[in-house]
């Protein structure tokens, strides 16, 4: 009986754990570039009371084993690399990724970080940057006194802008995608973005649209993935299953009160 509290009990911090998950997906829903998480969960310890096979007579055994499971633990959490939808933001430095692919930031460490979110900004050097300043590499510097609306960025990564005095629009830049074998590795440090792992692989550039990387569509976003429907069922049945937990600890906890007053 004692058992069984602590059994419910881990079932009641993995479903806290869940909520938290979903918690999160929901705050970001409107984050562009933003991956939704999924809480894996996995079955704990058991103890084996009796061992399939044990000799029952002399000619038999028994078939089946008696296994005591000991509740529930948090396993992962996994990243699914869905494609979110594109909003057209009519942007000039707006940028999104159609397919497999990661943009690569530069830190003011030095250090590289990947990210989805493609809503930079033109800082006062003609560079591209995300909203705390980062770079996005390899650079791309935009000639000084260009025309910002005919700023374009074709769907193979080439950045094209005119100037003045000049009726053909010049090639300032060439960007570069990214991929790994195994992006769910990756490790999330915030600020819409993630960062290399001894589990994620090392990067592998790529030119966008070519051997297996994503295009980049210009002026649009990338959305979150999140499904808003999809995450409010799975907080019912998280909380659900919260409640159905409890219920066996106070279960448990009237087992063992019935016990104690046998004697009076």
């Amino acid at each position: 009986m004692v058992r069984s509290l602590w059994t419910a009990a881990s079932g009641m911090i993995g479903q806290q754990a869940s909520i938290d998950t979903i918690s999160n997906n929901l705050s970001n829903v409107n984050t562009p570039g933003f991956k939704k998480m999924r809480a894996d969960f996995e079955d704990l310890i058991y103890q084996t009371v009796r061992v399939a096979g044990t000799p029952a007579t002399e000619d038999t055994v028994v078939p089946v084993p008696v296994q005591m499971g000991h509740g529930v633990k948090l396993a992962a959490t996994q990243r699914q690399f869905l494609q979110g939808a594109l909003q057209n933001t009519e942007n000039v430095s707006d940028l999104a990724i159609q397919g497999d692919g990661f943009f690569r930031i530069q830190l003011y460490d030095g250090s590289y970080g990947y990210s989805r979110d493609g809503s930079f900004k033109i800082d006062s050097n003609g560079q591209f940057v995300t909203s705390n300043g980062y770079k996005l590499m390899p650079e791309t510097i935009l000639p000084e006194g260009f025309i910002p609306d005919t700023l374009s960025v074709s769907q193979d990564g080439r950045v094209s802008v005119k100037v003045p005095g000049r009726d053909d629009p010049i090639d300032v830049g060439q960007l570069e995608l990214y991929r790994f074998p195994n992006p769910v590795g990756l490790t999330s440090v915030g600020e819409n973005l993630f960062k290399v792992s001894n589990a994620s692989g090392s990067p592998i550039a790529g030119r966008p649209g070519f051997d297996g990387m994503g295009k980049t569509i210009h002026k649009f976003l990338e959305m979150s993935n999140v499904s808003v429907v999809r995450e409010m069922v799975g907080m019912i049945v998280a909380q659900r299953a919260y409640e159905f937990n409890s219920k066996a600890i106070q279960t448990s906890d009237n087992m063992l009160g019935t016990a104690t007053s046998l004697k009076r």
